[in-house]
């Protein structure tokens, strides 16, 4: 079973996140992070397959954290979340530093699925 790691600041839908990706009985979800820099300490502490990260928290966001993580782990497979709609410069330049996903919310469930499944 692939271990996930999810960062998001609403707890809510860290929820809703955890629920379609442990509900699918494939993936484990081994922690969560509020922001970027838990986001990086859950990962070296967990080391997870797969890391779901949201673009925007408070703190550290979700681009400067997949530049640290990357420049940890050439290996990181990090899916980026993102509610900021028609933001094409964040979307490339979350795929430019490394990011191998960016979905957009609200998204389908079965949409993360088959991106996490991919991975």
């Amino acid at each position: 079973m692939k271990k996930v790691v999810i960062a998001d600041d609403s707890i809510a839908f860290a929820r809703q996140l955890e629920k379609i990706i442990a509900g699918s009985g494939e993936f484990e979800v081994v922690a969560q992070a509020r922001n970027g820099l838990e986001a990086i300490q859950m990962y070296q502490l967990h080391h997870p397959d797969i890391l779901c990260m949201d673009m925007n928290m408070p703190g550290m966001d979700g681009i400067t954290a997949l530049r640290t993580l990357v420049a940890l782990d050439k290996q990181a497979k990090v899916v980026m979340i993102t509610s900021l709609g028609g933001v094409g410069d964040k979307f490339t330049e979350a795929l430019r530093l490394g990011a191998k996903a960016v979905l957009s919310k609200p998204f389908e469930p079965e949409e993360l699925l088959k991106v996490l499944r991919e991975l």
